[in-house]
């Protein structure tokens, strides 16, 4: 199983990077305090601007939670992907669950495929694809939404200040001299400009990092389907090809057996031969014995000139 294309530790690179970028962007506010005070929060006429970019980042902060929380059930499903893999690898005589959660995306795949195996139900491995990414998808809805409509808020903000920026404009209009309305056109724009710039920034951040979560699902649907492709359905399916194919494995084993049973009897009978060689020579021997007795015993009767009762 080391030929799967999976990726290791990919939830928690991210998590890493997430952190590292919203590091860096702190800095980056610190660093420029002064221009972002005089953007967002000098001379503010209303509380429009603070309203706006405070919804955005709410918004924002929902995404990044529920985008950490993905990384968080990934991170979860990766371990138990490479607990499943090592268990399968390493000690294949174990239970493939073993410290493996049962509710886990590969503990459930292999409980069905064990439980249609042992009801004799026919496994249909697009099936189960097809449930474990419908299943999946709807984990990254809400992200998914907040992803296409974070920059439509900016958007919005822009198109609210810039309408205060026409009221402050009519007011110039209506009076000469109107420094009301001179300053509500520039607080308008200086909304608009406000309102734009939080929206682009949390979706470039909020973007890359919902690609990311993306991503990981991918990987990890990617490695549970290779996983079930190259060894659970070889393991627990049984189609027509796959049984003539094992028939074929018997009848050489068969073949074999018979070759090993012929060199065998083959042997038997070359032992066979050398038992009966060695009985007739034995029988010529007890002849020649016996005669050889009967010899000694006529000669033994001559010599001592005893009766013979023959």
């Amino acid at each position: 199983m080391t030929h799967i294309n999976f990726r290791h530790h990919y939830s928690l690179d991210s998590i890493v990077r997430m952190l590292l970028l919203a590091v860096l962007l702190l800095a980056a506010v610190i660093w420029k305090w002064d221009f972002i005070y005089s953007i967002y929060f000098k001379d503010q006429l209303t509380q429009l601007g603070l309203v706006i970019n405070g919804a955005i980042l709410v918004l924002f902060l929902i995404g990044i939670v529920r985008i950490i929380f993905s990384f968080l059930h990934f991170m979860r499903e990766e371990r138990a992907l490479l607990r499943f893999i090592h268990n399968q690898q390493k000690q294949p005589e174990r239970d493939p669950l073993h410290e493996i959660p049962s509710n886990s995306l590969i503990g459930q795949r292999y409980t069905v495929l064990h439980e249609l195996h042992t009801n004799h139900t026919p496994i249909s491995h697009n099936a189960l694809a097809s449930t474990l990414v419908a299943t999946e998808s709807t984990r990254n809805s809400l992200a998914k939404f907040i992803n296409n409509t974070l920059i439509l808020t900016g958007v919005f903000g822009t198109i609210v200040s810039l309408s205060i920026a026409l009221i402050g404009a009519s007011d110039i209009l209506e009076s000469s001299i109107s420094a009301t309305g001179m300053g509500m056109v520039i607080h308008g724009m200086s909304t608009a400009l406000s309102t734009t710039i939080t929206a682009i920034v949390c979706y470039f951040y909020f973007g890359y990092f919902y690609l990311r979560v993306t991503d990981a699902q991918t990987n990890l649907v990617s490695g549970i389907e290779q996983i079930t492709a190259t060894h659970l359905l070889p393991k627990f399916q049984v189609e027509t090809n796959t049984v003539l194919y094992e028939f074929t494995g018997l009848i050489h084993s068969l073949q074999e057996l018979v070759t090993q049973m012929q060199t065998s009897q083959n042997t038997f009978n070359k032992n066979q031969e050398k038992m009966d060689k060695t009985f007739h020579h034995y029988q010529s021997e007890v002849k020649g014995i016996n005669q050889n007795l009967h010899t000694i015993i006529d000669q033994l009767r001559l010599g001592f000139r005893l009766r013979n009762d023959d």
